[in-house]
């Protein structure tokens, strides 16, 4: 019994039927040699990979690799860079911090020593005459303070910080200032020819306060000076005693 193909188009082989063609293609070029032959020749000529196009893609490959490797190091090394810049800046800062603190603190501590410390009432003076010497020149027999020369017109200095509490007339004591120190004490200053403050003004250690001269009950110009123990007469303590405690050479 005989079988006819339909007419019209026939279908197209299908992908088995293409397939198993192509293998038995390849078994027949296998069986006659023709690969053999066709291959042989190609491995017998010297260095065929350089004749491809593959060494051509693989060392274009390791070029751009080396220029993003490249790229890679040197923005590792300026990121490093800058941020060693940083911390020197940061450094830098700090360290200058540091410096300006210290300078501050020790300009505070000489403000302290400064406000602190004491002077004598005349520079480069002496005392003529000594606390408690007696003679009929005083009203209570003895000397209250100690008399340091010096002629009319001589700056009178604050011994140490204080407010002023008392300027003017003081009788006996012609001009006088009479100042609380911040210690609690009180210093006073007489026999002046010109005061240079005024009260409730405050002073700091060698604050030109006035001028010595010959007011008052004097035999002739120099500067009364006083220690106390409050504003008033007869409160007085000795005053060399009183300057040397607080580091004055008299």
């Amino acid at each position: 019994m005989a079988f006819t193909c339909a007419t019209g188009k026939h279908r197209r082989p299908s992908r088995v039927m293409r397939t198993t063609t192509n293998a038995v293609g390849v078994a027949a070029l296998t069986t006659t040699g023709v690969i053999g032959a066709l291959t042989t020749p190609a491995f017998a000529a010297g260095d065929p990979v350089q004749q491809t196009g593959l060494m051509q893609a693989v060392t274009l490959g390791d070029s751009v690799a080396q220029k993003i490797d490249a790229q890679a190091a040197a923005q590792r090394q300026a990121a490093e860079q800058k941020t060693a810049e940083q911390a020197a800046r940061v450094r830098a800062a700090v360290k200058a911090a540091q410096e300006r603190e210290a300078k501050e603190r020790a300009a505070r501590e000489a403000e302290r020593r400064r406000l602190n410390a004491y002077v004598a009432p005349i520079s480069h003076s002496y005392v003529s005459t000594g606390y408690k010497t007696g003679g009929s020149l005083w009203s209570s027999g003895t000397h209250t303070g100690i008399d340091f020369h010096a002629g009319t017109g001589t700056p009178v200095h604050a011994v140490g910080s204080g407010t002023v509490v008392e300027t003017g007339w003081g009788g006996a004591y012609g001009n006088q200032i009479v100042i609380k120190m911040n210690d609690g004490t009180y210093t006073q200053y007489g026999h002046l020819s010109s005061i240079g403050v005024s009260v409730g003004e405050t002073v700091t250690p060698g604050r030109q306060i006035g001028l010595s001269g010959a007011t008052g009950n004097v035999t002739g110009p120099h500067l009364h000076f006083e220690a106390r123990t409050s504003p008033e007469y007869g409160s007085d303590i000795d005053p060399v005693a009183y300057l040397r405690s607080h580091g004055v050479n008299v």
